[in-house]
């Protein structure tokens, strides 16, 4: 190999490979600077003097010397100081905060809301962490500004009565409701659930112990959703069973609806529909199938148990949920019309839906509870002093004639978005729909 070829294959080999250490270099330099605390970045960005991010502070601000002295100061105070989440001159967001308050933690807590997370805390979502966490200091751990299940009480009130008043606790709830609950969000399960149900349940519960089985007559549950019997924030009923009970379960009489625990399928159901109900309640289903109009859940192919649980609820009446929420299932229209109306009407809002419509079958349209809307609006309304506008069975609706007068002729008993439930914006407009010589 002579001189000059050798020369060549050094320029070449120098070109290659010269040049990485550098690009390296740069590449490891802007990666340290990346890993950089962001509020030490900040802080930096004012050129403040040594001490200025926190004790120039606090000589107009000497309140927060005895706050700085808690368990526990939120580390952006500590170092580099105020100037990591405040301007120190001026400022488009209250407070001078450096950016909006609801985006400003995010900026270091970035994995605190989880991507296609299943489930989230409305209050986090929305940026508002102050509303539980104290931003500087604290005597809690993680800057809470109140310690355990108290913080979530102050949002969740009725469901913190509930577990004070009931009879049974449930040890995880004593503990804490993050024992169960993420309070950020939840990335595999409902209602913000670290885990799905009954995987959750099983990290305390062993299913396969002789004693689980002998508690469910050795019926295979160990895989069945729990909250489906059990309430899991506590009940006044042993095992925290739910405090509605229908009677079979609460006998431990399994086989009057399922196929006996040593059958192949020991959980499949005698008899399907309505027709397994029937064996108890065949007064009930005759009196149904005796009226007019069938709500059609009852015929549905899992029929009573499209509205009821078979084993145990909280709800009156053994219901799978709230009325307001079961009936909103089916009907969110009307559930949505109701909370868009600008008069609320008491048994929709409350969601006494059964007030009004009969939940299984009647004689009447809508299932209402009576044939005459004047009878059953006139329970809770006096219309003879509500207006002197003929109503009755004899006042022929001129719109229709197949129609008379009544109170939903001028009234959307579900709401509208008019004063009074009026279906225009006018009682001008709502009058000449009849009055037609009025219009202009």
């Amino acid at each position: 190999m002579n001189v000059r070829t050798l020369i060549v294959l050094l320029a070449l080999l120098l070109l290659c490979f010269g040049p990485a250490p550098r690009a390296d270099a740069a590449k490891a330099e802007k990666k340290a600077e990346a890993a950089k605390p962001k509020a030490e970045n900040k802080a930096q960005k004012f050129n403040l003097k040594p001490g200025a991010e926190q004790k120039v502070c606090l000589t107009c601000h000497p309140a927060f010397e005895d706050l700085l002295k808690k368990k526990s100061v939120h580390t952006p105070v500590k170092t580099p100081g105020c100037a990591a989440c405040h301007d120190p001159h001026t400022s488009n967001f209250p407070k001078q905060l450096s950016v909006e308050a609801s985006k400003l933690c995010v900026t270091c807590h970035t994995e605190i809301m989880p991507a296609n997370a299943r489930s989230t805390h409305k209050v986090a979502l929305e940026g508002k962490c102050v509303q539980c966490h104290d931003p500087h200091a604290s005597d809690n751990k993680d800057n809470l500004r109140t310690a355990g299940n108290e913080l979530c009480y102050g949002c969740h009130k009725d469901k913190g009565e509930e577990i004070k008043k009931v009879k049974f606790k449930h040890s995880p709830v004593e503990k804490g409701c993050v024992s169960c609950h993420n309070p950020h969000a939840s990335p595999k399960a409902d209602a913000l659930l670290s885990d799905d149900v009954p995987g959750l349940c099983k990290k305390c519960h062993d299913t396969n112990k002789p004693i689980f089985l002998k508690q469910h007559v050795n019926y295979p549950v160990g895989n069945s959703v729990c909250t489906k019997c059990h309430n899991v924030h506590g009940s006044n009923r042993g095992a925290i069973i739910y405090d509605t009970v229908h009677k079979p379960f609460a006998n431990k009489t399994c086989n009057q609806c399922h196929e006996s625990a040593t059958s192949p399928k020991p959980l499949a159901l005698k008899k399907k529909g309505f027709e397994l109900c029937r064996g108890c309640h065949n007064n009930t289903v005759n009196d149904m199938f005796g009226k007019n109009r069938l709500h059609w859940p009852v015929v549905g192919k899992e029929g009573c148990l499209n509205c009821h649980n078979p084993h145990a609820t909280k709800q009156a009446g053994l219901l799978n949920a709230a009325p307001i929420k079961l009936c909103g299932t089916c009907h969110a229209d009307t559930i949505q019309r109701q909370e868009r109306s600008v008069a609320k009407h008491q048994p929709v809002k409350e969601g006494m839906c059964m007030t009004c419509h009969a939940p299984h079958a009647s004689d009447n349209v809508f299932l209402t509870v009576q044939a005459s809307t004047l009878d059953f609006c006139g329970t809770c309304h006096d219309y003879q002093k509500h207006s002197t506008h003929p109503v009755g069975n004899k006042v022929i609706d001129k719109r229709n004639k197949n129609l008379s007068v009544e109170c939903l002729s001028c009234h959307r008993s579900h709401g509208t978005e008019y004063k009074k439930m009026l279906p225009f914006g006018t009682v001008s407009d709502l009058c000449t729909q009849c009055h037609l010589e009025y219009q202009r």
